[in-house]
């Protein structure tokens, strides 16, 4: 009889460890927590860069790595690996949320999806009309995807702080319209932010894509096995012109939403092994050849019960909200705040990706829904009054790592990066204040 140690049994210590390691994982699953890490960073790369050690933290981010196998070398900076390496995981998890929304989520019903696909609308359509009307001259226009885009984990995290109060619809509501942002985001890098294309890069990146669906055919379920054609789409990516970034979009969107297809149901395979393995003494005398075969069959069980969509998307989170985007903050956010880097009408980058964000993005989003709503072509969800898409509207407007990959994307200048940056970190600054006072206000007013 199999018999796990009574609690007591254990020592002090472990049972320390187990109760830590459970908090902490609760811990780092709360959104509040991995925008807090996120603005954190972003803090500290703009208190770095304007301090006596500003030197060091452009020098260091300008490092040279080089990855190299015999002869063949690939050398890079620091940034590039972090901007155009790491940042795939992001993407790949952006990918998946859209793949799991079209599945089984918002996405999944057009009546569902019609009001944040208007109302995401509207929150592209009007900031890039604010920006260019303070920016007409031609490079500077490059800019105007820049305030479009918004911060999943920084909107959600913010409206979780505004507690339990708000409806569960408007929470909905907000990552759907985020969601359909960022499919804008990906077509918006694609079609305006490619250079010129080459045909080789397709070559390699069908190859992976091929790879990937093969793997899919045969029933392969382990995630490490899709890293090589995963880095085969990435380097066809590169190769072809194409931000090779945009890769973990289409590997994410290739992921399956079903977990693959067994003889047995996962917990009907479970049942059967614990069975067979309690009318053996196989685990009593620790007999690897005996239980290698139930072992591996229980791994399988265990891994297809959730389809590969969800699994890869939740062993990847606390990477990708701990560690990719706090690291990408910290290279990209540290930016100059003296007035001498405003010069040659920058300031218009500046005020007008700010006032984008801040004022264009709830406009946008709550004009466009008010329009549909009253068109009949769409009705609010229930619990969602117009103050709740007001406020939907101001949280939309945080754009942090989405506007500065953009601008990263459109601005080859450093002073107009630079000024690009200030306003994507002042709107959305401005944004995320302006939603919690409304937030809270409205709960008093409740």
């Amino acid at each position: 009889m199999l018999n796990r140690p009574p609690f007591e049994d254990i020592s002090r210590s472990q049972r320390l460890a187990e109760q830590a390691i459970h908090t902490l994982q609760r811990f780092l699953h709360v959104e509040a927590v991995s925008g807090g890490a996120l603005m954190a960073a972003a803090a500290a790369a703009l208190i770095w860069a304007n301090s006596p050690f500003a030197h060091s933290y452009h020098t260091l981010w300008d490092l040279p790595l080089t990855i190299g196998i015999g002869e063949f070398a690939f050398s890079r900076s620091l940034h590039f690996f972090v901007n155009d390496a790491l940042m795939v995981a992001f993407f790949l998890v952006v990918g998946m949320e859209i793949r799991r929304e079209i599945h089984e989520g918002a996405l999944s019903k057009v009546d569902y999806a019609l009001l944040p696909l208007i109302a995401a609308s509207g929150g592209v359509i009007v900031p890039a009309c604010i920006y260019l009307g303070f920016n007409t001259d031609a490079v500077r226009a490059q800019g105007w995807a820049v305030p479009t885009a918004t911060d999943i984990a920084f909107a959600v995290g913010v409206l979780t702080l505004l507690g339990r109060s708000i409806p569960v619809n408007i929470r909905v509501f907000l990552l759907s319209l985020a969601i359909i942002d960022d499919i804008i985001a990906v077509l918006v890098i694609a079609f305006f932010y490619t250079d010129t294309l080459h045909f080789g890069g397709f070559v390699v990146a069908a190859l992976g894509i091929l790879l990937v669906l093969g793997f899919q055919r045969i029933g392969v379920g382990s995630a490490p096995a899709y890293i090589l054609p995963g880095a085969l789409v990435w380097v066809g990516f590169f190769v072809a012109g194409i931000h090779p970034t945009l890769a973990g979009v289409v590997l994410g969107l290739m992921t399956p939403a079903r977990s693959i297809p067994m003889r047995e149901h996962p917990l009907e395979v479970v049942s059967r092994v614990l069975k067979q393995l309690r009318r053996t003494d196989a685990v009593e005398a620790k007999d690897p050849h005996r239980l290698g075969q139930p072992l591996r069959e229980l791994h399988v069980a265990q891994r297809e019960l959730l389809p590969p969509v969800s699994r890869v998307q939740m062993v990847l989170h606390p990477w990708v909200a701990y560690g990719v985007m706090p690291l990408f903050a910290l290279a990209n956010a540290g930016v100059s705040l003296t007035a001498s880097g405003l010069y040659g009408g920058t300031q218009f980058i500046l005020f007008g990706t700010a006032l984008a964000l801040a004022l264009g993005k709830p406009f946008g989003i709550v004009a466009f829904s008010w329009v549909a709503v009253r068109l009949g072509w769409c009705r609010l969800p229930p619990g969602v009054s117009w103050g709740g898409v007001w406020l939907v509207g101001l949280l939309a407007g945080i754009g942090f790592t989405m506007s500065i990959f953009i601008a990263m994307l459109a601005f080859s200048d450093e002073g107009l990066l630079r000024a690009a940056k200030l306003g994507v970190l002042l709107g959305s600054l401005v944004a995320a204040t302006l939603g919690l006072g409304w937030g809270f206000s409205s709960q008093r007013r409740s």
